[in-house]
């Protein structure tokens, strides 16, 4: 039921058919986010949480069984942010929040638009899984956004910097000692990734570097700019 004789290549038909869901998903999730009340947003949020959560926890004990040093160790920063978006979406926590706007919406979409994967294609429970993990983690950062109406701050941007800072460290000190490539931090992935275009290692890690953190400055200035024109309007004594 869940095999597949096909390898999934991207930008073929069934690469297509996700991205047609995650449009489609995320148009359903804003509209849905606007129109409900309180509690139904509240009880919509929980489900989403703990649909997040229980794909997560199934995929990482599956890919567990054997452990393996390369593959077992919960440090893709995909791992930290699907955590944060169930989190954020059972409750509403700002710092939840921030990490699955931040990641979903630049590094797991980044997944969506060249997918590292190798491996069969759908149905096979590996295609399903990483679809899953990488829509979940966007869908609750653009209902979060746009449904719910959260906004992130600068210090939420800071915040950001900091967190994925020190991943990054973690994460690169254990990749040296493991020879794992976790985060793809110590070299490119096998398929072709965006990273192609930013150079070589280590220069890649530079160049993504400054985009990101231009690209988040840029997903905060908006926002910001919009709260502050707000809190300026003279109020009706």
């Amino acid at each position: 039921m869940f095999s597949s004789d096909r390898e999934f290549t991207a930008y073929g038909p069934s690469y297509w058919a996700m991205i047609a869901l995650f449009v489609v998903g995320a148009a359903v999730l804003v509209w849905l986010g606007r129109r409900q009340t309180e509690s139904q947003a509240r009880r919509l949020g929980r489900v989403l949480a703990v649909l997040t959560a229980a794909i997560y926890g199934a995929t990482l004990v599956h890919f567990s069984i054997p452990p393996t040093i390369d593959g077992s160790v919960p440090l893709r920063l995909t791992d930290l942010a699907t955590v944060a978006a169930a989190c954020a979406l059972w409750s509403l926590a700002q710092w939840a929040y921030a990490l699955t706007y931040y990641w979903g919406l630049v590094l797991s979409t980044q997944a969506l638009i060249s997918p590292v994967l190798t491996g069969p294609d759908f149905p096979h429970y590996q295609f399903l899984a990483f679809w899953a993990i990488h829509l979940l983690v966007v869908w609750a950062a653009i209902y979060l956004t746009w449904g719910r109406r959260m906004r992130p701050r600068w210090r939420s941007y800071r915040f950001t910097v900091l967190v994925t800072v020190v991943w990054a460290a973690v994460t690169f000190t254990f990749n040296r000692v493991a020879g794992t490539n976790y985060g793809f931090l110590n070299r490119k992935p096998a398929t072709a990734t965006l990273l192609d275009v930013l150079g070589p290692w280590p220069l890649y890690l530079l160049s993504a570097t400054t985009l990101i953190l231009a690209v988040w400055a840029l997903m905060t200035w908006p926002w910001e700019r919009a709260r502050r024109r707000t809190e300026d309007i003279p109020r009706p004594s």
